[in-house]
């Protein structure tokens, strides 16, 4: 009889959520291997099986965090193919963060530690940004909201002023903030209304 393929996740990558879960919550510098094997039901040994060092965890984190937002927003250009409709969209990748028990973006809250953050781990924050941005660009472009030689900008006004709000949000436990915030981003003319 031939081996069926398993439906329930790997041990990485049940590593990997709880470690994403910490991290939303307490960044690179909250990420302790010991607390996350404690939490997980396993050794801390267990978790260098899968993982050589901190950073090298921390690194797959926000490497799998980008890779999802990439996907996300990728979706959104095939569920809705108008920019304008995309673009009013993006802010709900980063509220549902805060849904989840007011955390924030995973690299948005390593953008902050950044000084600390090993090499390894800072590409792949940057690779966020870089991701965002670049989409944002792209939508923008496609609906010829700003000429193509201020799409750049305008992609950095929007992802910064996002990501911003989600900061002050979180900061305040108040969810209702960040609406209003974004709210406030479309009637300037920032993200389509």
């Amino acid at each position: 009889m031939k081996n069926q393929p398993s439906t329930s996740p790997s041990s990485s990558d049940k590593i990997l959520v709880a470690a994403t879960r910490i991290a939303q919550a307490h960044g690179f510098g909250g990420l302790n291997m010991r607390a996350l094997a404690d939490d997980l039901g396993i050794k801390a040994a267990s978790l260098y099986y899968h993982f050589s060092s901190k950073a090298d965890l921390a690194a797959a984190v926000a490497r799998l965090y980008w890779e999802d937002s990439a996907a996300t927003l990728e979706a959104f250009l095939i569920e809705t193919p108008a920019p304008a409709e995309c673009l009013r969209r993006y802010p709900n990748t980063f509220r549902k963060s805060l849904e989840s028990d007011n955390r924030i973006c995973l690299c948005s809250f390593m953008t902050a530690e950044y000084d600390d953050l090993p090499e390894g781990v800072r590409a792949e924050v940057r690779a966020f940004t870089e991701v965002n941005v670049a989409w944002l660009k792209r939508v923008i472009v496609a609906g010829a909201m700003v000429g193509a030689q201020d799409a750049e900008n305008r992609a950095q006004a929007i992802f910064a002023a996002v990501s911003g709000a989600q900061l002050m949000a979180r900061g305040r436990s108040d969810i209702t903030l960040f609406d209003t915030l974004i709210d406030s981003y479309r009637a300037a003319g920032l993200i389509p209304a």
